[in-house]
């Protein structure tokens, strides 16, 4: 157990430097960042990140879809490597620290492990998962879902973007194809530091969430089919109305999750109009129904649910309806024990934390699957992320990556094999 005297640290300005070097590559308009994955800043910021782990002297290697791992040695050449790790892709208008923290705390995990002169029985590692985000490339966390199975290599290299390219094509391009086995590397265990990406935290006046548990999701893409006719001439009773349709399912997609909390978020956050003319009503509608619960029954209700629900929607409106399930994650519980390290490294640093469920979903969601995985947050003022005014205070960042740093010492350093901090 960690003594309550240690005072080994993270250095947290270089560690606040190391973020905002990183933002200065994809620059945003208003203070964020635009850097989609596979894009030419990708690649750049893929060089830095491989040089500072080069620097720090670890290994990097890379897999077939472009994840990156990078391997401090440990004692014990058999053991598995405990990683850290995140996104280094953005949102079009994303913030400086949505994945970004996690991966740089990563990284100042191990240049303090290094300055500090312990030796860890289990080598120690990060990992930056690609297309964490799916701006570019539908769906998210699709890196780390192709390594835990989820999907096959092929299914994630012939992905398409909104231009055509093919997700295979750009990793190549931009010189990031590895030729690693994907899901090759073992792992011991697995820690995600992110920002909440919500207004919990700020709110409670806590600078560390605990997560237990990541609710899943469901994404439902609709098209919508109706009549293309002139919006002054046409008779309300006399017309096929996609865009009516579609007014109602997202009403309704509020609704169902009003009625059934807590536990249950329901959104439709993106649509196309065809052909999106003032006076034109659409002959197509195609937008994507989000539904969010930790429950796994309770998702699938929601999921459910919201499809006959929109068909009965259509069939009333003589409106043409089809469906496609463009995502989906089921609800995790992270690791008994990798938790309870966490919430005990808090108390120990004197950190105020609380348990914490995640309403986004993350990589460790997918990694769960293959190793023992936890995650910690920290607060984003006012909740703001996904969005170029996204923030974290430098004392928020701090606290979350010393909680971070010494549950991972421990984690990698067995108690017959414990080293005085």
């Amino acid at each position: 157990m960690l003594g309550e005297s240690s005072n080994l640290t993270i250095n947290v300005d270089r560690l606040w430097q190391s973020i905002h070097v990183l933002a200065e590559i994809g620059p945003g308009v208003s203070g964020g960042c635009n850097r989609q994955t596979l894009t030419d800043e990708d690649a750049q910021v893929r060089s830095l990140f491989a040089q500072w782990c080069k620097e720090a002297d670890m290994e990097v290697g890379i897999d077939k879809m472009g994840n990156m791992f990078a391997l401090l040695p440990g004692t014990d050449p058999l053991a598995k490597p405990v990683y850290m790790g995140s996104h280094l892709d953005t949102q079009p208008t994303g913030g400086r620290y949505d994945g970004v923290l996690g991966v740089m705390s990563a990284l100042e995990v191990v240049r303090t492990i290094k300055e500090s002169g312990i030796k860890t029985k289990h080598p120690v590692g990060i990992i930056n998962w690609t297309n964490e985000e799916g701006a570019r490339f539908v769906p998210s966390m699709l890196g780390s879902g192709v390594f835990a199975g989820a999907y096959t290599l092929q299914q994630a290299h012939d992905l398409t973007d909104k231009d055509g390219l093919r997700l295979g094509d750009e990793l190549a391009r931009i010189g990031w194809l590895g030729d690693e086995e994907i899901g090759a590397r073992p792992i011991h265990s697995f820690f995600e530091y992110h920002i909440e990406q919500g207004p919990v935290l700020e709110a409670m006046g806590k600078t560390v969430g605990v997560i237990t548990r990541c609710q899943g999701f469901s994404w439902v893409e609709i098209t919508l089919t109706g009549r293309e006719a002139h919006t002054g001439s046409t008779p309300l009773n006399m017309r096929s109305d996609a865009a009516l349709a579609f007014a109602k399912i997202v009403i309704f997609v509020n609704k169902l999750a009003a009625d059934h909390q807590p536990n249950a978020i329901g959104s439709v956050a993106h649509a196309i109009f065809s052909p999106n003319s003032r006076n034109v009503l659409p002959g197509q509608v195609v937008f994507t129904v989000d539904v969010r619960s930790p429950d796994p029954d309770k998702l699938a209700m929601l999921h459910n649910e919201v499809e006959a629900s929109a068909r009965a929607i259509c069939a009333e409106l003589d409106v043409g309806i089809s469906t496609s399930s463009v995502g989906r994650v089921e609800p995790v519980a992270f690791d008994p024990s990798l938790v309870d390290t966490l919430r005990r490294t808090a108390r120990e640093l004197n950190v105020s934390h609380m348990d914490l469920i995640s309403g986004a979903g993350h990589d460790a969601c997918w990694i769960s699957h293959v190793a023992p995985t936890a995650m910690i947050m920290c607060p984003c003022v006012g909740g703001v992320s996904h969005n170029e005014a996204e923030d974290i205070s430098k004392q928020w960042a701090q606290d979350g990556a010393n909680v971070l740093l010494r549950s991972v010492i421990e984690t990698a350093c067995p108690a017959e094999n414990k080293q005085p901090l």
